[in-house]
């Protein structure tokens, strides 16, 4: 039975990673992913999904307000999937996780979603939200704080290194802009 699902964690726990080794095991299987990212983060390239660790792979990309359930359906119809993977899902609308709900009880097709919980203020994003919501599983990735507590927040800091506490929900960044904390360290570097 094909469910959807949600991977979640903090910046730099191993999201992508984790997204393309089970593509990969799918492939090794002779068995067909679909990989799908947000058109506009392309730190690894354009219609790619790419890890910290050096390894990636091409993907189609969504947009924001793009019918996925259209957009799934026509590349069903190109031959068979075994699985939909989306990477960047806290960047998807609520309409759109709806549409992957669709696509997995109306077309059968598993989907695999992976992001970010919250941003840098600690507020959920409007895909999470939705994921967190209609997700028949939810798992969480891990990640540590400096203190060694598992990270569950982000930091987006400026060049000196200073948390930012006010600015737009979305900026794309990696480890230049962003540090996983525990809540605790956190609140100490967002003076809450």
């Amino acid at each position: 039975m094909a469910k959807l699902y949600f991977h979640y964690s903090t910046m730099n726990a191993g999201k992508s990673t984790i997204l393309l080794q089970a593509a990969h095991n799918y492939r090794e299987r002779g068995m067909e992913p679909y990989l799908v990212t947000a058109r506009f983060d392309n730190r690894a390239g354009e219609g790619k999904i790419g890890s910290r660790i050096g390894i990636a792979s091409p993907a189609d990309t969504f947009e924001p307000g793009e019918d996925l359930f259209a957009k799934i359906a026509t590349r069903l119809q190109t031959g068979p999937c075994a699985c939909i993977f989306i990477d960047e899902a806290q960047f998807l609308s609520k309409a759109q996780v709806w549409d992957l709900a669709r696509v997995v009880d109306d077309l059968g097709v598993p989907v695999m979603c992976y992001g970010l919980r919250v941003d840098f203020q600690g507020q959920l994003f409007p895909g999470s939200a939705a994921l967190l919501a209609l997700a028949d599983e939810m798992r969480e990735v891990r990640t540590i704080c400096h203190c060694g507590r598992k990270a569950t927040m982000v930091i987006r800091q400026d060049s000196e290194g200073r948390a930012i506490r006010e600015g737009a929900q979305v900026q794309i960044g990696g480890n230049e802009t962003y540090v996983s904390l525990c809540r605790k360290h956190w609140r100490e570097a967002m003076g809450a």
